[in-house]
């Protein structure tokens, strides 16, 4: 149960009382306020997105699926990059439906969406 949910369900309790309701209705003004806050992208967050877009050029220009490996040699940004955030950054286009996963003999290989 979230804090949140947590305000509510104290909130149906103490309904009769006014003033436990307004500290209940602060605090959850509380958590609203540090949410909104905490929108901003990190630094890693807003690079992720240029790696994304370049990956995105990568496999509109190829025609064919690609493993990995092979990312990483024919892009050059993505050279220095390690396995796990490629695979890291290719779940999360996957999630959003603009690249297809395929497995041949165990082996991951990407392509865009048609």
């Amino acid at each position: 149960m979230t804090k949140r949910e947590m305000f509510a369900e104290i909130r149906k309790a103490v309904i009769n009382n006014a003033e436990m309701v307004a500290f209940i209705d602060h605090e959850v003004e509380l958590l609203d306020n540090k949410r909104s806050a905490s929108k901003k992208p990190t630094k890693t967050q807003i690079q992720n997105e240029g790696f994304k877009a370049t990956l995105m050029a990568y496999f509109t220009a190829v025609d064919a699926p690609k493993n990995i490996k092979e990312i990483q040699a024919e892009v050059p940004e993505m050279a220095e990059l390690t396995n796990q955030r490629i695979t890291h950054l290719l779940t999360d286009l996957v999630k959003a439906e603009v690249v297809v996963k395929e497995y041949v003999k165990k082996v991951p290989y990407f392509s865009i969406a048609a």
